[in-house]
């Protein structure tokens, strides 16, 4: 057994390394198109509209990256994925870079070899219950049955809760959201539990959303970010770098409608260094000087970004909280450029 589990470690090893090697920035470049991995539908988040067109928070993040890198928002191809998935089909080179609502974890980073370029969203596991259910705490589900998506946090946090409060669950396993949405309805589960963020984006899609509600429990920290493979830092930098220049354009009052007239130079030096008006950031990276204006034009800032696809006008209605920019009590924070 013991041998079985090195060699696969081994092959998810020498895939990410063999992808890697060639220089993703290059292959995506010579490509045309830039891969991204993203979830098979969650509103707000990634999901294609009536058009086929796919929108939502993640999905402005490889928006941004294929802006940078290509010039072109739109020169994306999305790659949905399940929680099982994911990660095989970022070690393999199937998708260059995965922006699927995907917790930072220890072994996610040390032990699969992928690299988180940042946190785009700061979560916590919840609790979705029928309102008629009548239950105020997820401490009184005991014996309560859970959709639960496999091959998550998720699972494993949910176990730890119940048992850390000595009470007792029987999991529903599902693939995907739409899945454990179709089960929560119809009454296969009691409870649904992912990230809160997630129960908010699928209730906006009941016919009743009111007749369900999320309770108060919190059970984890879910910081969820995009990730690339282990062992190309010049990719990793240039993922990074374009999530950040979405987080630091917002801080600096940088948005999609003042853009054109920043460009032009301000005196203000970072903005200057940002919008590749001063210095040779672009460069560095190996992208044109303009790589981050063309980031931040694809979808707008950080702060444009939220609000457009899950913020408290949009049916989701998430409040910014640990998401709000640094300078506001939150922790949306981007190192300087410069």
């Amino acid at each position: 057994m013991k041998k079985s589990v090195f060699f696969g470690a081994l092959t998810v090893a020498g895939l990410a390394a063999g992808a890697a090697a060639a220089g993703t920035l290059d292959d995506v470049k010579a490509r045309g198109k830039l891969n991204c991995g993203v979830t098979t539908g969650l509103v707000g988040f990634a999901a294609p509209d009536a058009n086929g067109e796919w929108m939502g928070f993640d999905v402005g993040v490889c928006r941004a990256v294929a802006a940078a890198v290509l010039g072109d928002p739109k020169a994306v191809e999305f790659v949905p994925t399940t929680g099982k998935t994911r990660f095989t089909a970022l070690a393999s080179g199937e998708i260059d870079m995965l922006a699927r609502n995907t917790t930072w974890t220890f072994s996610r980073d040390v032990d699969l070899k992928f690299t988180f370029v940042g946190v785009n969203y700061y979560d916590g596991q919840g609790f979705m219950v029928p309102k008629d259910l009548g239950v105020s705490s997820a401490k009184e589900l005991d014996g309560a049955t859970v959709c639960i998506q496999t091959g998550t946090t998720t699972e494993l946090n949910l176990a730890d809760f119940f048992r850390s409060n000595n009470i007792s669950y029987e999991p529903v396993p599902i693939e995907t959201n739409a899945e454990a949405q179709q089960q929560y309805l119809a009454g296969a589960c009691d409870v649904y539990t992912t990230d809160a963020s997630g129960l908010a984006a699928t209730r906006a899609t009941f016919e009743d959303p009111a007749g369900h509600v999320l309770l108060p429990e919190i059970i984890s920290k879910e910081p969820l970010g995009p990730l690339v493979r282990h062992g190309d830092d010049n990719w990793g930098d240039v993922v990074r770098w374009s999530l950040n220049a979405l987080i630091t354009a917002e801080e600096l009052g940088v948005t999609s409608a003042n853009i054109g007239e920043m460009a032009a130079g301000t005196n203000n030096p970072e903005v200057n260094r940002l919008l590749g008006t001063e210095g040779t950031l672009g460069e560095m990276l190996g992208l044109d000087a303009g790589w981050a204006k063309a980031a931040i034009m694809a979808g707008g800032n950080y702060g444009e970004l939220f609000e457009g696809n899950i913020g408290e006008a949009t049916p989701i209605g998430l409040a910014r909280g640990l998401n709000a920019q640094w300078t506001n009590g939150g922790l949306i924070y981007s190192p300087p450029f410069r």
